[in-house]
């Protein structure tokens, strides 16, 4: 049986852990062998491959990034079309063409909202959760959130002592599009005094309340926000709006932590910095944890692919690793609950 492998979406630690232990037990077990397409679905849209043997993943497992490549390439989307054929339509020809049996794709809500769709146009598809948001609802965590987590909680750690020896407010942007899950964890973790999420429209008026409580100490505020914050008026937060392939806006532009700082120097008369942490997150080696979830995650995707199990993607369900259908995995985006965040709330200030 010959299994192709891609990964796509954006970049995490723990991908090449799950490239490798797919690789190796499809290998031992089942005595497969393996494909592997560069740059997320631009790779089976082009057909443009590489070798992926037990040679090519010895070594890769606390690499972080992926030796496959990725992008944000949609095969749904208009470009994609050619010779009057549909993204969809060309990769299912491509892999026919290269003798494909079946493709394991490891990405996020998009990437496997596509591998949804191949599988629902007749390609044998297996899906591997990915996304240091944390964001997928039909699995518990995903692996490089831990990763993602870690690296905030150390800047965050960090950032305390600076901000205390020059009496300055700092806010520390964190990854999270819609969910706060990062800034929620990593904020926790590292004890800020105000953490903003997507989730939940933040005042900005209270948000100095906290911050002149906090100067009320002998310490500086930590602010802790996502990347997809927003506060409760509409149009405080400015920037142009570009999209990727998917539609998404590109939140760079948005700079959410900037305007925090910006507005809390001006109402509050304190000094106030912004730290942008942006792809430091997800670069670098795994965790331990993340290396290990990652590692179960390939070993049970190269079990699917054994028994058929198309159309479904692994998952973790307490500590078990379980099959569900891809479609449940992006049907709803797993948000932070109110009770949750409150949690935290009783830290602010």
């Amino acid at each position: 049986m010959r299994v192709g492998v891609l990964t796509g979406g954006g970049d995490c630690p723990g991908l090449n852990a799950v490239i490798r232990a797919i690789v190796r037990t499809g290998t031992a077990e089942h005595d497969f062998e393996f494909i592997g397409f560069k740059d997320g679905w631009r790779g089976p849209l082009d057909g443009d491959t590489m070798v992926l043997d037990v040679n090519a993943v010895r070594g890769i497992l606390p690499r972080g990034g992926t030796i496959l490549g990725s992008s944000r390439t949609n095969p749904a989307s208009e470009k994609a079309t050619q010779d009057g054929r549909t993204g969809l339509e060309r990769i299912k020809d491509n892999l026919d063409s290269l003798g494909v049996d079946a493709l394991v794709a490891i990405g996020g809500e998009d990437t496997l909202g596509v591998a949804g769709k191949l599988f629902e146009a007749g390609a044998n598809v297996v899906g591997v959760p990915k996304t240091i948001d944390n964001d997928l609802s039909a699995t518990d965590y995903t692996f490089g959130f831990d990763t993602a987590v870690n690296i905030a909680m150390d800047a965050i750690d960090r950032l305390h002592t600076t901000a205390e020896s020059h009496h300055r407010a700092l806010i520390v942007e964190v990854m999270g599009r819609s969910a706060g899950w990062i800034a929620l964890h990593a904020g926790l973790a590292g004890g800020a005094n105000v953490i903003l999420i997507p989730e939940k429209p933040f005042d900005i008026e209270q948000v100095c309340q906290y911050v002149e409580h906090r100067f009320q100490t002998r310490y500086a505020p930590i602010v802790v926000v996502a990347e997809g914050a927003h506060p409760k008026i509409s149009g405080e937060a400015t920037g142009d709006h570009t999209t990727d392939d998917f539609g998404h806006v590109r939140l760079a532009t948005r700079n959410v932590g900037q305007l925090l700082a910006d507005e809390i120097e001006r109402r509050t008369g304190k000094e106030a910095r912004c730290a942008v942490l942006g792809h430091i997150q997800r670069g670098g080696t795994p965790t331990a944890f993340d290396r290990v979830l990652a590692t179960r995650f390939g070993v049970h995707a190269a079990r699917a692919v054994a028994d058929g199990a198309f159309g479904s993607m692994v998952a973790l369900r307490g500590t078990d690793i379980v099959r569900v259908p891809i479609a449940e995995a992006t049907r709803t985006l797993k948000l932070v609950p109110p009770e949750r965040y409150a949690e935290a709330e009783i830290f602010f200030g």
